[in-house]
């Protein structure tokens, strides 16, 4: 039931936002899945069908653009309590929910969680594959932007101690013989390490490294640098 096709390799490496995408079923009722299979298929799109919420909690992660198409009504973990877990885990994955049990209360705490669509079985397919083109786009923004936080990441880590301290001053907006004096060290030292740090995180001006850090900020790592410093 599951069409792995040639993904095994894309499991565990990095985010690639513009790798064919994958659209993820889960759904109990086995004529959903072949349904939603076919379908699927002949859009072009490579799909993998689960009957339960475990089942695809079990299946790793994979880096690539995606979208869950998810009932409501399953054994074991519900479809609301997996769109939790997906959140946390795996964020760049839109949910699309479907459901023959639905209700006001229920689609509209689905969508205020952050679901794309909410659709009642029967629905139709062209409202599905059009919220499922939504979802995918979606999906390949989240994984372009997680990229680039993670290249940013990888250039602060490779700046030395004394070049976060230099780099946080900088963006403070103190000029270099305002650092030497808050460091203790000379102005020649300063411009060297400044340096140091435009190459590394390939800023072309402070501008850019304000920018830079208010990213880092966001991911908490210039804060985690500074308590283990």
């Amino acid at each position: 039931m599951i069409l792995s096709g040639t993904l095994g390799h894309e499991v565990g490496s990095p985010p690639m936002a513009t790798a064919k995408p994958i659209v993820f079923v889960v759904d109990d009722d086995v004529w959903i899945r072949e349904s939603l299979q076919t379908l699927l298929r002949d859009e072009g799109w490579h799909s993998e069908t689960f009957a339960s919420a475990q089942e695809f909690l079990d299946r790793p992660r994979a880096f690539i653009p995606s979208c869950l198409v998810l009932d409501i009504s399953l054994p074991g973990i519900n479809g609301l309590e997996l769109q939790k877990r997906v959140a946390v885990e795996r964020a760049d994955m839109p949910i699309i929910f479907i459901t023959g049990h639905g209700d006001i209360p229920m689609s509209v705490g689905a969508m205020k969680a952050g679901a794309v669509e909410f659709l009642t079985k029967p629905f139709n397919d062209e409202v599905l594959l059009t919220a499922i083109r939504q979802a995918l786009e979606r999906s390949r923004q989240a994984l372009a932007q997680e990229t680039k936080i993670q290249e940013l990441l990888d250039r602060y880590a490779s700046l030395t101690p004394r070049e976060r301290d230099v780099m946080g001053l900088v963006v403070s907006g103190l000029l270099n013989k305002q650092v030497a004096g808050e460091l203790g060290i000379t102005e020649s030292t300063v411009k060297a390490h400044r340096g140091q740090v435009m190459q590394k995180m390939k800023a072309s001006s402070v501008a850019d490294l304000v920018k830079m850090t208010a990213i880092l900020n966001q991911s908490g790592e210039t804060k985690r640098s500074m308590s283990t410093a």
